[in-house]
């Protein structure tokens, strides 16, 4: 028996789910339909070390989320739906070879004296930008809340020139042109510090010298300052399952184990998918793909040979390697005991060294010695983990989804099945330099290779985890392609949506909102 709805969604990602929660709003039947026997994508949690330790599986950070124009305006059904955040006052800081460290919390004396500590003149550099964050934070989030379409754009210009004048326009165009690097280089004196934000240019494939990345340093600091960071209570799938009783509450449909096999049109106009079953499924208005890009001419056969090579050839970033772990008690940081206190912990120790990772990388080497990003969630949330028991979730950035050598030339594997454990094993080398002992407190491991961010979830082309480099040829108008910045297509009814398209990745939920806002109206 078929059936049918108004919508239809492939995927069952925060993107189209949140996609899906808008537009049953507007009355709209909706169908999501996700080849796994999980939704939620990227944004999932599970105990994949010992029973009682949660790890969330790629995401965790879901601030974005809970600072979204989307949560703010369904955080009530979302909260009934079971939608829980934790609040964390130290989000970030970075561990250093020599012994120091320094770190952004939501406190600003103590965020002052830390940078204070490497240079007086950045301490003061710091409570500048921060005292000019409130102004222009309307203009960049106002930037990434705008559709990527002409007439909005002119509007944002407009606004942005009559509220900063020319040369104020001109400096804020110079800023989002410029690469981490260059920002850092000019605003900052301690290389630590430049370090310590440039991290966050490498949770989005904006190395130190790809332009266009100083954004991203700027707004994890001035964010983090002001607003700290928030992370689902009891694991990041705390918005999956919220999202999806939602859906099913309001009459929805979200049906897992159900991998679609192709999109249903007639050349011109789409209407429904075909399931690996054979089992045929009617859109009325609208079928919804939260695929990567070059998934797309799989499922349609083919739409014009323009967008289907634009789908085909987008880029994306390096991949990662997740290591999670089940811990006795927290690593003890040789910086002091203080780390134990942030989220997130970046060992990364410089500029030239995340630059030097970011090309060997690309040219497909294991890094010699790659960024890890240490998370340490059960500081603020216990319950992911029995009493008196931690996990740590360790990000592995750069890791290439191909390998064609070690940079090192100590790896021979070519391939993730028998290099997995010796990279993972030179990522815990190198945590346990910067916290000694941390190796005896391991209980239990589980090593998430590239190649198995990919298999569990397609959308994660060579375990790259933003689906797709947000560098400027594919960004702003050209993410995923120029035409079609908004999720269209050539077939009619058929839209992208997912990190793939604007504004991108992150946990924000902002290419379903505004894919379900332009089909639905505002």
């Amino acid at each position: 028996m078929s059936q049918t709805f108004d919508a239809v969604l492939i995927g069952a990602g925060h993107n189209t789910l949140a996609c899906a929660l808008q537009l049953a709003k507007k009355g709209w039947r909706v169908g999501v339909f996700e080849a796994a026997a999980i939704a939620g994508g990227a944004v999932k949690t599970g105990a994949y070390t010992l029973p009682g330790f949660r790890h969330d599986w790629a995401a965790m950070n879901l601030s974005l989320f809970a600072g979204s124009p989307f949560f703010k305006e369904n955080a009530a059904e979302l909260t009934q739906h079971g939608a829980e955040f934790v609040a964390v006052s130290h989000p970030f800081a970075s561990a250093f070879p020599d012994g120091r460290w320094c770190g952004v919390s939501t406190d600003a004396a103590q965020t002052t004296a830390q940078i204070a500590e490497f240079s007086a003149k950045d301490a003061q550099t710091w409570q500048r930008l921060m005292a000019e964050f409130g102004a222009e934070a309307p203009h960049l989030f106002g930037l990434l809340g705008s559709p990527m379409q002409i007439r909005a754009l002119a509007y944002f210009m407009f606004k942005t020139l009559r509220a900063k004048g020319l040369s104020g326009t001109l400096d804020l165009a110079r800023f989002l042109a410029q690469s981490p690097r260059a920002w850092l280089e000019q605003t900052f004196e301690a290389p630590q510090v430049r370090a310590m934000l440039g991290a966050w240019g490498m949770h989005l494939d904006f190395a130190p010298d790809i332009a266009g990345g100083a954004l991203f340093p700027y707004l994890e600091g001035m964010a983090g300052q002001a607003f700290g960071m928030a992370l689902g209570k009891g694991g990041a799938d705390t918005i999956i399952t919220a999202l999806t009783r939602a859906i099913t509450a309001r009459g929805g449909v979200v049906e897992l184990n159900a991998p679609v096999a192709r999109i249903l049109h007639d050349g011109s106009s789409t209407h429904g998918i075909e399931l690996a079953d054979g089992r045929q499924i009617t859109a009325t208005r609208a079928v919804i793909a939260g695929v990567a890009p070059r998934a797309l001419p799989r499922l349609t056969g083919g739409t014009t040979p323009a967008f289907d090579g634009a789908m085909t050839g987008y880029a994306h970033a390096p991949g990662t390697m997740m290591i999670h772990l089940a811990m006795d008690s927290l690593p003890d940081w040789a910086a002091g005991k203080a780390l134990q206190s942030y989220a997130y912990v970046h060992l990364a120790p410089s500029l030239d060294q995340m630059a030097r990772t970011y090309q060997q990388a690309r040219a497909g080497l294991l890094p010699d010695e790659p960024i890890l990003v240490v998370g340490q969630p059960t500081v603020f949330d216990q319950s992911r983990a029995p009493d008196g028991k931690h996990v740590l979730w360790l990000q592995v950035r750069m890791a290439p989804g191909t390998i064609t050598g070690d940079a090192k030339g100590e790896i021979t594997a070519t391939d993730w099945a028998k290099a997995a454990e010796p990279f993972a094993q030179r990522a815990l080398d190198i945590l346990e330099r910067y916290a000694p002992g941390t190796a005896a407190k391991i209980l239990a491991r589980r090593i998430v290779t590239p190649n198995d961010l990919e298999a569990d979830n397609p959308n994660l082309v060579g375990g790259d985890q933003v689906c797709g480099s947000h560098h400027l040829a594919q960004n702003f108008l050209f993410r995923p392609a120029r035409g079609h910045a908004d999720g269209s297509t050539p077939l009619k009814n058929l839209h992208l949506t997912g990190a793939a398209v604007w504004p991108g990745a992150g946990t924000g939920a902002g290419p379903g909102t505004m894919l379900a806002a332009k089909l639905a109206g505002r």
